[in-house]
This record gives C-alpha cells, sequence and structure tokens, in this order.
C-alpha cells in the first residue's frame, strides 16, 4: 500500500516524462518513415551513386547503436559549428534509425508484389508512375505494416536513450525523482510499468495485425 501512495505521488511528473518520450517517438515515425520509403527507393535505384548513397545512410543506420547516433547529433556536430538542442538531437537520431530500419521492410514490402501485376499494369498501358502509386506502392505498404508497427513500438523504448543527452523524458523523470529520496526501485519500477502501457498494447495490435494478414494472404 505505502508503493501505491508514493505511486500516486509520482504519477504526475512521470506522466510529464512520458509526455515528452510520446512526442519524440511520434516525431521520429512521422519523419522517419517517409524518409524511409525515399531510402528504399534509393537502394533499389538503377543509378549506382544513388543506390550507393542509400546504401551507406541505411547501414550506418541500421549498423550504429542508437546511442551512438544520439552523442554523434548532441557531442559530435558542435565541432563543426552545428548545435542542436537535446530534445531536437534526440528526435534527429531517432527519426534517422526509424528511416533506415524502415527503408528495409519497406523494400521488402515492394518487392513482395508480384511480377504478374506489374505485367498486367504494363498490358493495360499504366504509366511506371502510375503503376507504382496505384499498384506497388499499396500493396507492398499493406505487407509492410506489422513490420512497421514494430518499429514503432522499437523507436518508443528507443526514447530512454535520450536520458544520456539530458532530455527530460521518462527515464530522466524517473531518475530526477528517485534522487531525491533514493527510491529508486519503486520510481524505476513504476517506469517500467509505464513503458509496458504503451508497448504491450502496440504489441498485441501488431500481433493481430499479423495474423489477419496471414489469413487473407
Amino acid at each position: 500500500m505505502t508503493w501505491l501512495t508514493e505511486w500516486a505521488g509520482y504519477l504526475p511528473q512521470m506522466m510529464s516524462g512520458l509526455s515528452v518520450s510520446i512526442m519524440i517517438a511520434a516525431v521520429s515515425i512521422l519523419v522517419g518513415y517517409p524518409l524511409g520509403l525515399g531510402l528504399s527507393l534509393m537502394v533499389g535505384a538503377r543509378n549506382l551513386a544513388v543506390r550507393t548513397l542509400g546504401l551507406v545512410v541505411v547501414e550506418v543506420g541500421r549498423g550504429a547503436p542508437a546511442l551512438v547516433i544520439l552523442y554523434l547529433f548532441y557531442y559530435g556536430l558542435p565541432k563543426f559549428g552545428i548545435a542542436f538542442e537535446s530534445i531536437t538531437a534526440a528526435c534527429l537520431a531517432l527519426t534517422w534509425n526509424a528511416a533506415a530500419y524502415s527503408s528495409e521492410i519497406m523494400r521488402a514490402g515492394l518487392q513482395s508484389v508480384s511480377r504478374g501485376q506489374l505485367e498486367a499494369s504494363s498490358a493495360l498501358g499504366l504509366a511506371r508512375r502510375d503503376t507504382f502509386f496505384r499498384v506497388i506502392l499499396p500493396q507492398g505498404m499493406r505487407s509492410a505494416t506489422p513490420g512497421l508497427m514494430g518499429v514503432a513500438i522499437q523507436m518508443f523504448q528507443g526514447t530512454s536513450l535520450a536520458y544520456v543527452i539530458a532530455v527530460p523524458e521518462l527515464m530522466k523523470t524517473a531518475y530526477n525523482i528517485g534522487s531525491q529520496d533514493f527510491n529508486y526501485l519503486q520510481v524505476f519500477t513504476l517506469a517500467g510499468l509505464c513503458y509496458a502501457a504503451i508497448s504491450m498494447p502496440a504489441t498485441w495490435i501488431t500481433v493481430f495485425f499479423e495474423k489477419r494478414m496471414a489469413r487473407h494472404a
């Protein structure tokens, strides 16, 4: 009962930190996914320079830990006279991360469209642009949806890394509260429950979509 009383006192501050975490995740997803689509097209381009640039951006974004990318934006770029606020740096880093991971999922989704439909579109006289936007993209994005939902969950959980550059998100808020009276166990348990309250329902929804799509495949 004591824990519940303490949690009730911590909750308003924790909700403030959670709102920052959700905001950073939302920005990284809303900006990262369109960039990811662009990167997937670059990686599949015929032009060698465009394809190489796309591959470099994707592989660095996927291969480098998100923490390293966070440090790069916040501590590294000021060496070149480019400085960002901590929240902006977190949004940029996680956006790159989201774009890199989503690009591979989208590329796989676009490639899953059967060649027969492309031939049918050509037979109907559709231009390549119309074929892409009316045939390939809708079906490819449908196939990619469960994977993209998984990346969204990953981005939300990844916002906890922004703590290291002093972003007032959920983990930073929890640490600040815990340092006041050293009730770290209670505070971090509550923080974990806050993450779970978002991540678990999102995971269930993702599984639901995967099963539904498998039935209609």
